[in-house]
């Protein structure tokens, strides 16, 4: 159903049964799966590829032009997976020359006022809560959660099942499998609550504890914790993931607690 006091360009493509709102604007060069419904005053700027059966609410500003003084008008993409939830007002910027799209994964959810910035990688299953914002170049693997009024510096990267507690100011990389807080950003712990509910076994939560105990607990030297951990801990899949992303952390990786924290 699209509501009369809508504006859609006639070249933009609308599966079916989309239910689009009144003043709604949807411009030329974008693509909506069926099944998505779109709130009243919801802008769709070209560009914009949106999945099926997502949800985008009032007020949310869909693949407009990067905040970057070096775009030049290029045609770039934003690219949406399916059953993703957007939430007011919600500002989501296409890419620029550099990756030429922004891509926001399939089943998010991303609260209210939450900001995507160029050229950014959200994976799947991932919540962003209200105000989170990501500058460019962003990279959230999968099944992350970031707390309210999260701040991430361009370039960065967040591993995989991590969660980010609110108000986090982060320039640095976060290791999969973590709970991050404090300024600066620190790692507080495993995720073993997000762990358990991803259907992780106890063997494996303890694996992964193990190698962060020694990474930011039990040894300081950054790099003499990687020798231990790769001569004492036996080869899993979870040390070989957490292994490659601290090893090729291209920004550095968290701090561990603080003394006496």
């Amino acid at each position: 159903m699209h509501h009369p006091l809508a504006v859609i360009h006639p070249d933009a493509v609308i599966g079916d049964n989309v239910t689009i709102g009144p003043f709604v604007s949807i411009e030329a060069d974008v693509e909506i799966g069926e099944g998505t419904w779109i709130g009243p005053n919801a802008v769709i700027m070209s560009g914009a590829r949106i999945g099926k059966n997502c949800k985008i609410f009032s007020g949310a500003v869909v693949s407009s032009i990067p905040q970057d003084l070096k775009f030049n008008g290029e045609s770039t993409l934003l690219i949406i997976g399916d059953n993703t939830v957007v939430r007011e007002y919600c500002t989501l910027n296409r890419g620029t020359a550099a990756n030429k799209k922004t891509v926001i994964g399939s089943n998010c959810l991303l609260m209210a006022y939450v900001h995507v910035a160029h050229d950014c990688e959200v994976g799947n299953n991932c919540i962003l809560a209200n105000n989170a914002t990501l500058a460019g170049h962003v990279v959230v693997e999968d099944n992350v959660i970031l707390g309210g009024m999260v701040a991430v510096q361009q370039f960065t990267r967040i591993g995989a099942f991590s969660m980010l507690g609110g108000g986090v100011l982060l320039n640095k990389d976060v290791p999969p499998f973590v709970r991050v807080a404090r300024y600066p950003a620190s790692f507080i712990g495993v995720n073993v609550i997000g762990l358990k509910r991803k259907g992780f076994a106890a063997d494996a939560i303890k694996r992964i504890e193990e190698i962060y105990h020694r990474l930011f607990v039990a040894v300081q030297n950054r790099t003499e914790a990687i020798k231990l951990i790769n001569a004492e801990l036996p080869d899993s899949s979870e040390k070989s993931l957490i292994m490659d992303f601290v090893e090729n952390a291209q920004n550095g990786i968290i701090k561990g607690p603080r003394r006496g924290a």
